[in-house]
């Protein structure tokens, strides 16, 4: 088993708070297992084993928990005593109305609380109402491509396990299947509950026909610039009449699901946010496999959105830059901290190297700009960092040990 260091050292100086700790992730990707994580690092601690209390609500155990009373009434049953206790709900949105009885607990008792929910939104409406100011959030994502090579048990990665995890990706579960075949169906199960749990049932949405298609759109433009018009066109072209608005309150429903990220595109120069042509990168490469019936993905852009989502675990907020003329990938931003980055597959010819690198010339100013590529000849020049994007993914064991 993977221990997700990474994740939990951002959690750890919060096992006593009392503020609620929140963590956030797709579908089967890890949650549960973390949860389980910090409960043994608990015991270890000290803390009695008859002091936590976990709950799982996707466990038909406790399917006829399904109101905040009914809650409330089983945790009161299962406390015993006034010492501290720590309470573990996983997929807690199942329950409704459960922000009033966790603010209940966190208020009256001395108590650690630990929740999970695979919808973005879990942090909007009542539970940010009743609990601003009083919980603090963790994204919990795939395994990252360390990740990948810890439990793989690789020590120095090379280019064919980078592809491998490029088709692959990095969901936990998919380690334990046999091959290929099992795989695809594991993610395409998957995906099946994403969508008819996490948007259809949950969101009360009937056209599932047409969120698949706006989904395989998706996973077949990965780190593509997304139009409205160009979609709705593509609809247009199979006969299939769908209305702008339609697109994006599904649009913000797929998004929720957390099976994508969206990039707001940043004006540099500007030092603004656009509202138009944002990117969308799939949270999990592997789940673009099941929607592909021999189109062959562009290997550039497949690197684009893993570097997308290796920056967004190291916890920057990363846009789209437009400059004149053009963008730039990747703008990372931490706090007063921010960098550049372009990416490619190979800097292949001349003309390829000057455009990655040329991209970075109407940026003035003097944050750190890099290129990324699986190149292994350093084309680093004129004060622009060329890196092998594996080497770049590797430098993640650092940020685990710090």
């Amino acid at each position: 088993m993977v221990i997700r260091e990474r994740i939990l050292k951002k959690i750890r100086p919060f096992y006593d708070s009392e503020l609620i700790k929140v963590l956030i992730g797709l579908r089967r990707s890890g949650k549960s297992v973390l949860l389980r994580q910090i409960m043994d690092e608990l015991v270890k601690s000290g803390v009695e084993e008859s002091q936590i209390i976990y709950m799982n609500f996707e466990d038909f155990q406790y399917s006829s928990i399904t109101d905040a009373e009914q809650l409330y009434q089983y945790i009161c049953g299962q406390r015993k005593n006034e010492e501290k206790y720590y309470l573990f709900f996983d997929e807690i949105q199942m329950v409704k109305e459960f922000e009033r009885v966790i603010n209940s607990f966190r208020a009256t008792w001395d108590v650690s609380i630990f929740i999970t929910g695979s919808n973005g939104k879990l942090l909007s409406g009542e539970l940010a109402t009743l609990l601003s100011g009083r919980y603090v959030s963790f994204r919990v994502t795939p395994f990252s491509f360390v990740e990948y090579c810890e439990i793989r048990r690789i020590q120095e990665p090379s280019d064919e396990d980078l592809i491998e995890y490029m088709n692959w990706g990095g969901m936990p579960q998919r380690f334990a299947m046999a091959g290929e075949t099992e795989t695809r169906t594991f993610l395409q199960d998957l995906y099946n509950s994403i969508v008819l749990r996490d948007i259809v049932q949950r969101v009360g949405a009937k056209e599932v026909d047409l969120i698949n298609r706006i989904m395989e759109y998706l996973m077949l433009n990965p780190s593509q610039t997304f139009s409205a018009k160009g979609i709705l066109n593509y609809f247009k072209s199979v006969d299939r009449a769908v209305s702008a608005q339609t697109l994006y309150n599904y649009l913000e429903h797929i998004q929720a699901s957390l099976i994508v990220s969206k990039a707001q595109r940043y004006d540099i120069r500007g030092k603004q946010l656009l509202t138009t042509l944002d990117k969308y990168f799939l949270t999990d490469l592997g789940l673009g496999r099941i929607h592909n019936s021999g189109y062959k993905l562009e290997m550039g852009a497949m690197l684009e959105n893993i570097v997308y989502n290796e920056l967004r675990n190291r916890d920057y907020e990363v846009y789209v830059g437009k400059i004149p003329n053009g963008e730039v990938d990747f703008v990372a931003v931490k706090g007063e901290k921010r960098e550049y980055y372009q990416v490619a597959y190979y800097l292949a010819e001349q003309s390829v190297v000057d455009r990655e690198f040329g991209a970075f010339s109407a940026i003035a100013d003097n944050y750190p700009k890099y290129v990324l590529s699986m190149d292994k000849f350093d084309f680093s020049r004129e004060g622009i960092i060329h890196k092998n994007v594996i080497r770049f993914l590797m430098e993640a064991q650092d940020d685990r040990a710090t």
